[in-house]
């Protein structure tokens, strides 16, 4: 396998809605230092991407809006790596959109499709399992989506159910995906043991992508098959016709959880899909009280299990609270039960029915 053959596609066009107020709609999530890490989602998965394949044949997908402040964060990524999504339609669109513009670059590609948002903390592994899946592709006519080992009975990711009995080196066919299941049924998904967290990292060739496209996004991939431009000045404009064309669908829903060619790899290379405020909490360093606390002038009296944000020069007095999401802004403080954090979705929409977008 030639690792010039390999190529990465970062999909950042996404707003982060659940982590307003800190996320914005221009300045969301991926270019945010939600850790206090010194380096952006975006920096982190960017570099981690890196040893992996040719800096070249690194791409990154986003909103129009957000390339200014991708190029100021990445000043190192070509102009020909940024692809610019007209409007925001979901993760198929632009599944399918960097999957023939690879095609007419390289007939050979194989393709990592991941998100600019998520936290590894296993580089090395994380390698192996990339390579390892890589190379599969490459010989196999199969998708391979890496499957993380639930340690919880978590109801805000996706579960990959694979076959122990169908196993080549080490990956697995898929038998089901379920999207997002009650807490019961993510309980017996834990106790059966042959469940994974999608991680929502695919790898696959070219070829072989696209024959499932032909089958299960037909309109879809047509619509992107008989665009000329590809790699050419004229690609942005020829794009930006057939974007307001395509449905509003996740590759997840359009491919993967219809595909009988699915196969998985168990990965143990410490994953966060970095979603809500709660997975933040859960990743960052906390005091003997349980408070993740970020912000140099934050007083915590009498205060315990968290999650507290606040500008450097505001000095913030938390006293009485147990479990709640405390995230100020210059305009904006957010106070939230941390168990209610996924509503904060809904905080957001009646914010813009009552307020308009001033403050998103």
């Amino acid at each position: 396998m030639s690792l010039k053959n390999n190529y990465v596609a970062i999909m950042a066009g996404g707003i982060g809605s659940r982590f307003w107020p800190e996320s914005r709609n221009d300045h969301p999530k991926q270019f945010l230092d939600i850790l206090g890490t010194g380096k952006s989602l975006i920096q982190w998965t960017y570099e981690r991407f890196k040893n992996i394949c040719p800096n070249e044949n690194i791409f990154i997908i986003t909103n129009e809006a957000y390339i200014p402040t991708l190029k100021e964060q990445l000043p190192g990524l070509s102009d020909n790596n940024i692809l610019s999504e007209p409007s925001r339609k979901n993760t198929a669109p632009c599944t399918v959109y960097i999957t023939h513009k690879l095609k007419a670059l390289n007939p050979n590609a194989n393709i990592i499709m991941s998100p600019a948002d998520h936290l590894i903390f296993d580089d090395r592994k994380f390698e192996r399992d990339i390579i390892d899946s890589l190379d599969f592709v490459s010989k196999n006519k199969v998708l391979v989506t890496l499957g993380i080992k639930p340690t919880r009975p978590d109801t805000g990711y996706g579960y990959i159910q694979y076959d122990t009995n169908k196993s080549s080196e080490r990956l697995y066919q898929v038998k089901t995906f379920t999207e997002k299941p009650s807490h019961e049924l993510a309980e017996t998904f834990i106790r059966s043991g042959d469940f994974l967290w999608n991680a929502g990292i695919f790898v696959w060739n070219v070829n072989t992508i696209i024959d499932e496209m032909q089958k299960y996004l037909p309109e879809m991939n047509e619509l992107f098959a008989n665009v000329k431009s590809y790699n050419t000045p004229d690609e942005k404009t020829d794009i930006e016709v057939v974007y307001p064309q395509c449905t509003n669908i996740s590759i997840d829903y359009g491919i993967m959880e219809k595909s009988k060619n699915v196969w998985v790899i168990p990965s143990y290379f410490g994953w966060c899909d970095l979603g809500t405020w709660n997975s933040a909490y859960d990743n960052s360093q906390k005091d003997y009280l349980g408070n993740a606390v970020y912000g140099d002038n934050v007083m915590i009296i009498d205060a315990s299990q968290c999650m507290v944000k606040a500008p450097e020069n505001k000095l913030l007095v938390l006293q009485g609270l147990e479990g709640f999401i405390v995230i100020d802004t210059d305009d904006v403080l957010l106070i939230c039960e941390r168990n209610r954090e996924q509503q904060i979705k809904d905080y957001v929409a009646e914010v813009r029915r009552n307020k308009g977008d001033r403050f998103l």
